[in-house]
């Protein structure tokens, strides 16, 4: 894992008053969380107000407390707004997911887009189009897509003990392959399924509705506690198999439940809006160095993601109006640079 400051961070434990429960709060992790809520309520504002029908951010925020004209709140309630949460939700779900397989993998470049979950997710999503299939069959080929790819990926990786660069360069392998699997079956299928699947597959928050929001957000809220609640285990586990066992933690159990948690997560966000690009591999970190962190941080981490698609979805509508360039074609572009500069890194640390 890329290293990161490990002194001692000033701190504040709250405490329930049995003492059963505790809190650790840290000055720059609670400022990078305070600064992230807001500047993805200002990004949303002005999202809100792009569209064949202006608003201003006056008009959206009448809009948003129940007042001002019909045609706004209609506008606002029924496509901008789902839209927008749709965006947030599946940014939260790819940067958790990124930071639990990043964790696993005790390596930057360990995320669901770049060793393969996504793309087999995505491999599920394509068969379903293919076949005719409802969105809520779609959403069910995308997670089981995920999940067998997740299968494959444990078997060949952790069978002999886990080793951060076998599971990457694996990872790679099992990922290139699905790219060949998905573009043979984008060739062989007819011309409208195959442009739907295309179009899919740059991931999109287009036409995006409250049936796309309440799948994800009831996803996030299964997993996200159950990540959070084993964030002490991820901890724990990025020190190595045998310090983590030496320490308690139950290493095969815990490193398989937390494997499906970042699988489920990452399949559910390709489930609702196709394979957004980059999100998993760049918010993890971006989090980790804004806070300064030694271990995962995953509230800052699930709002870095959110705030990153949000970004970029405000910068797709506002740089190419009237085009709808898919906000996956955004993260894709800011990824890569991203990429590019965090091998740099690596290679000029080795």
């Amino acid at each position: 894992m890329t290293e990161l400051a490990t002194r001692p961070r000033p701190s504040r434990v709250l405490r329930s008053r049995g003492g059963h429960f505790s809190l650790r709060l840290h000055g720059r992790t609670a400022a990078v969380v305070l600064g992230l809520v807001l500047a993805i309520l200002v990004i949303g504002a002005f999202t809100l107000t792009i569209g064949e029908y202006e608003l201003t951010v006056g008009q959206v925020l009448s809009a948003l407390a129940g007042e001002g004209g019909r045609a706004a709140q209609y506008v606002i309630t029924e496509f901008r707004l789902p839209r927008w949460l749709t965006g947030l939700l599946i940014g939260a779900a790819l940067a958790v997911s990124g930071a639990l397989m990043q964790s696993l993998a005790r390596n930057p470049l360990g995320s669901p887009d770049f060793i393969g979950f996504t793309t087999g997710a995505a491999t599920g999503g394509i068969l379903m189009i293919i076949a005719g299939a409802s969105a809520a069959q779609l959403a069910f080929g995308a997670i089981a897509g995920g999940l067998l790819t997740a299968l494959a990926m444990y078997l060949l990786a952790f069978t002999r003990g886990v080793h951060g660069s076998r599971l990457v360069l694996v990872g790679v392998g099992v990922n290139a392959i699905l790219i060949a699997v998905n573009s043979y079956l984008i060739s062989r299928a007819d011309l409208r399924d195959a442009t739907i699947a295309q179009a899919w597959l740059t991931g999109s928050l287009n036409s995006r509705g409250w049936e796309h929001v309440l799948p994800v957000g009831i996803a996030l809220v299964l997993l996200l506690p159950l990540a959070f609640t084993m964030a002490r285990r991820l901890a724990l586990l990025e020190m190595g198999d045998e310090a983590a066992s030496a320490l308690g933690v139950p290493v095969q159990r815990s490193r398989a439940v937390l494997m499906v948690t970042s699988v489920a997560l990452a399949a559910v966000a390709v489930a609702s809006a196709g394979p957004v690009a980059f999100v998993a591999l760049m918010a993890p970190q971006l989090a980790r160095r804004l806070t300064r962190a030694a271990s995962p941080v995953l509230v800052p981490t699930a709002l870095m993601g959110a705030f990153v698609v949000s970004l970029s979805d405000f910068a797709a509508q506002r740089l190419f109006s009237p085009v709808a360039v898919p906000v996956g074609v955004m993260t894709a572009a800011v990824g890569g640079i991203y990429l590019a500069w965090l091998l740099a890194t690596e290679w000029r640390g080795r």
